[in-house]
């Protein structure tokens, strides 16, 4: 089964609240800042899971710190401009259904002689693709669109 981290969609939260709240970077009024605890306290998460969330978007370049007694956190760019496949890479490492084909040598002990090796690159390709193309403000578009239209890129690029 191919599941995402609880971290990974904590992050799709934090940015989304991000997002409603205009902090990001060349936004309106500025790009306001939301310190760790605000953003704990407006999502309903731990604030040590936030603040791990946010180091992580932060080392991935999805949002910027401020230091300092006024500081805090904004998104560095907008969510249209951000793919999922980002946030998830930064969270769960490279996308890929099995070992084999994410770069790693000597992960499996069959891989001299695996009937199928290279053979899964397509189908990684393909989920690849298709969450590159769904951005994180799909995600946090009003209800009901955006995981209709996530579901059919996906489809689409599995019949190619």
């Amino acid at each position: 089964m191919l599941r995402l981290s609880k971290l990974t969609d904590y992050a799709v939260v934090v940015l989304s609240r991000l997002d409603q709240d205009g902090a990001v970077v060349g936004g309106p009024g500025g790009g306001g800042l939301q310190t760790a605890p605000g953003l704990a306290l407006s999502t309903g998460m731990a604030e040590p899971t936030v603040a791990k969330v946010l180091k992580i978007l932060g080392q991935a370049g999805l949002v910027e710190g401020v230091r300092g007694a006024r500081g805090g956190y904004r998104l560095a760019r907008s969510l249209h401009d951000m793919p999922l496949s980002q946030v998830i890479v930064a969270f769960d490492g490279p996308i890929a259904l099995t070992a084999c084909v994410d770069g790693a040598v000597d992960a499996c002990d069959s891989e001299a002689h695996c009937p199928v090796r290279g053979r899964w690159d397509p189908v990684n390709d393909a989920i690849r693709q298709a969450l590159s193309g769904i951005t994180v403000a799909d995600l946090s578009a009003p209800s009901g669109c955006a995981p209709m239209r996530a579901a059919a890129s996906i489809m689409n690029l599995m019949a190619e």
